[in-house]
Parts: C-alpha cells; structure tokens; sequence
C-alpha cells in the first residue's frame, strides 16, 4: 500500500479529510465501505459505552437499524470489543452464532463479507475499523494477509487522527425548516424526490429545491451525506 495513504489518515485535519482518508483506502483494497468507531468505555454499575463513528456507512442501512440491542448479538462487534486479532466475517459466522438474521439485514447494503480489526488505545477507549463489501474475499492466503496486515497497519495510523477528531467534537448548531426536516426524513426512509413530493403535497421540483438548500445548510454535496450529517449533528 502506497504510503502516502497511511498520512493522508494519520495527518488529517479535520473529519472530512478523515473520513475520505478511510474511503481512499478501503478503495484501493477493493472495498465499498468502510467505518471507524471510536470505543469509549467507562466503568460502572449503570455506564454506558460511547461510540464516535465516522465511514461512509449507506444512510438507508443506518435507517434500517431500528433495535441498538442488536449490537450485543453482532458477532464481529462482540469480537473488536474484546479482541484485537482481525476476524473475517460472512454469512457462515452469522449463521453459527445464532445471528443469521442479523446478516440477512444487512446483507442488501452491501454487508456480506469484510474484515474487522481493532487497536487497544489508553483511557480505556479502542479504535475499531472495518471494511465491507458484498464479493468475497481474495482466496490466495498470501492475498488474504497482506490484505489483513494493510488494515491492522492503517488502524494503528487512525487511532491518533480518531481520539483528536472524533471526541470532543463541537457541534454546529445546525437549525432546519420543518420543510426540510420533512423532506430529509423521508429521504432517510429511501424515498424519491417524487414520492415524497406526492406525500407531502408539492412537487418534485420543490423537494429538489429544499434539497439543495440542504446542502447549503449541511455543507454536503449529495442526500445520502445530507442524511448521514444530520445524523451525526443529531437532526435525526
């Protein structure tokens, strides 16, 4: 792997760089999707875990993810939580651990097979990363490894850019029209321009034209980023 993909993670500036950094590798091994998570723990009787989590994760599967309890069944988010060794997932590793509907989920977003790794960070926080795609993996092992060894290398390189961007983040107050929150909140759900102009009662044209100003408003250049920021912003 080219160097220069390593420091364009590890010396990002800001979340945007960061986050095309982890897409620009992810596509240079062949792989659609990619998400960082930044694991915060904290102890205690009542605690809860913290998750700062930055990809290009598609906006109709976040949609889809309706039960956060089902993070406890996901066999690869048991295994990055405890584990640092890689684990290669598909169908088979659902199925044996009695989560085989979890993969039939996300199966249609492109989440058939990837690879998982994880990086033990200070402070009781860990950096998780992994790559997913819906073809399967190389089947040379020598492939294989050296497709591994990229991905546990560009983690130990993220983990720096991750606990200097993805905590302690301030937030943009970020204020949306009722309009616009309509309209986004039916895009989030896979709607057309057209089919939520025919629920709500306007035209196609002005659905594009709160759109835009979304975009304006977001600083996004496309509905899918659109959704995913106000997500993050906690619009939605």
């Amino acid at each position: 792997m080219n160097l220069q993909r390593y420091e364009q993670v590890s010396q990002a500036a800001d979340l945007t760089s960061f986050r095309q950094g982890l897409i620009d590798f992810a596509n240079d091994l062949d792989f659609g999707l990619v998400a960082g998570v930044l694991a915060v723990e904290h102890r205690g009787p009542k605690a809860k875990n913290e998750y700062f989590s930055i990809g290009n994760t598609p906006a109709e599967f976040l949609a889809a993810q309706v039960d956060p309890e089902n993070a406890k069944r996901d066999p690869v988010h048991r295994h990055v939580m405890s584990n640092a060794a890689p684990l290669i997932y598909d169908q088979r590793l659902y199925t044996d651990a009695g989560a085989g509907d979890l993969w039939e989920t996300q199966a249609p977003f492109g989440y058939r097979t990837g690879v998982a790794v994880s990086v033990h960070m200070p402070g009781y926080r860990r950096f998780l990363l992994g790559i997913d795609r819906d073809t399967p993996l190389p089947s040379d092992p020598i492939k294989l490894s050296r497709m591994i060894a990229d991905l546990q290398l560009l983690a130990v390189h993220a983990q720096d850019a991750a606990g200097r961007l993805l905590v302690n983040v301030k937030v943009p107050t970020v204020r949306l029209q009722p309009r616009q929150l309509e309209i986004l909140k039916l895009t989030m759900e896979g709607k057309s321009a057209w089919v939520v102009g025919s629920l709500l009662g306007i035209s196609e044209n002005t659905v594009n034209y709160h759109m835009k100003q979304l975009f304006k408003v977001l600083d996004v250049s496309n509905k899918n980023h659109a959704v995913l920021k106000a997500m993050e912003l906690g619009i939605l």
